[in-house]
């Protein structure tokens, strides 16, 4: 599969178009940075660890589209940088490119590409250490686990989070079944992780949000695997809406729930979850499903992104890096890959 996000030698960003899965798969070309902050705002490139790319991506198309004009640059960057407040891969891709602006355009556009060459290495680390990290909390067995939303090669340049770390477990013939939520409105998980699911060949079925709860009380899942998109120095984790419930019912079942990040979603600057900000979306993606009104047309909607779950209910957050467990955090030596 092509990256999710990537960088063509004529200047363009190239993006898998996440907006027409599963139906079908084409790439895009966004070549200035409002063609990029449409696709981020719009969901066309999602992800957090694929939206740190296109931060870093966004600033060499700015710094093309703008040379010897760094205050532009700076300000076409912060237009980028804000669209998706939840996600602090998009800020810290912004803030890396730019870091380069001083030596022109050629080394913001090589610091890019360092981000993309980076990330597929990065998350076959954390993938493999939350996969080590899984067999020693539920061993001696194929493990049946529940997903929401989605966290794999789609959500990054390349290879995934939380769905790498099954690809890892699935490799290893440890893989019984994956329970995928749909993950209302926008169906994240029916139309990406299920799709990412098939190409893999790991034994799948889809259910309801509301049904993940029921799920892990019949005692159908052995652990929870999410992403993130933001982590607060203390482990509380911001993920897509109806994490935190899945925690909650996990935690009285006594069910691991254990989420995969990469080291950059960490923000050790944010305290707690509290602090974090939740991007709340357009009424309309959940007045209607794929544009058919599913209510009346002016009714009220709460659309949250994303909730936080506090550290208490995870069993850990792993990264490529450290693992925080039991209150606190470990830095450990990254796995190599081979």
């Amino acid at each position: 599969m092509a990256r999710t996000v990537d960088w063509d030698d004529d200047g363009v960003i190239t993006a898998i178009d996440q907006r027409a899965l599963p139906a079908e798969f084409r790439v895009l070309r966004l070549g200035t940075v409002d063609a990029l902050v449409a696709a981020i705002a719009d969901l066309t490139i999602r992800g957090a660890p694929a939206l740190g790319a296109s931060g870093a991506l966004g600033v060499a198309l700015a710094a093309r589209a703008h040379p010897g004009d760094p205050d532009r640059v700076r300000a076409e960057a912060e237009r980028v940088a804000a669209v998706r407040p939840t996600a602090v891969n998009l800020r810290r891709g912004v803030e890396r490119a730019l870091r380069r602006l001083d030596d022109g355009t050629d080394a913001v556009v090589a610091e890019a590409r360092a981000v993309l060459d980076e990330d597929e290495a990065t998350n076959r680390r954390l993938s493999r250490r939350a996969a080590d990290l899984l067999t020693e909390l539920c061993p001696g067995r194929p493990l049946r686990l529940l997903t929401l939303c989605n966290s794999g090669a789609l959500a990054t340049v390349a290879w995934g989070t939380g769905l790498g770390a099954v690809r890892e477990l699935a490799e290893r013939g440890l893989v019984d079944e994956v329970l995928a939520c749909e993950t209302r409105p926008l169906l994240q998980g029916a139309r990406l992780t299920v799709w990412e699911l098939h190409e893999m060949g790991v034994a799948h079925r889809l259910c309801v949000d509301s049904a993940g709860a029921s799920a892990i009380a019949r005692g159908l899942v052995d652990a929870v695997v999410v992403g993130a998109d933001r982590v607060a120095a203390n482990g509380d984790a911001a993920n897509k809406i109806g994490t935190y419930a899945l925690a909650c019912a996990a935690a009285q079942s006594g069910v691991p729930v254990v989420v995969v990040a990469p080291d950059s979603t960490v923000d050790h600057a944010t305290a707690s979850g509290a602090d974090i900000v939740i991007e709340e979306r357009a009424a309309d993606e959940v007045r209607t499903v794929a544009g058919v009104p599913t209510t009346l047309p002016d009714t009220p909607v709460y659309n949250p992104a994303f909730d936080v779950t506090p550290a208490r209910l995870l069993a850990a957050v792993v990264t490529e890096a450290a693992t925080f467990r039991h209150g606190a955090w470990t830095v450990e030596t990254p796995v190599p890959v081979p």
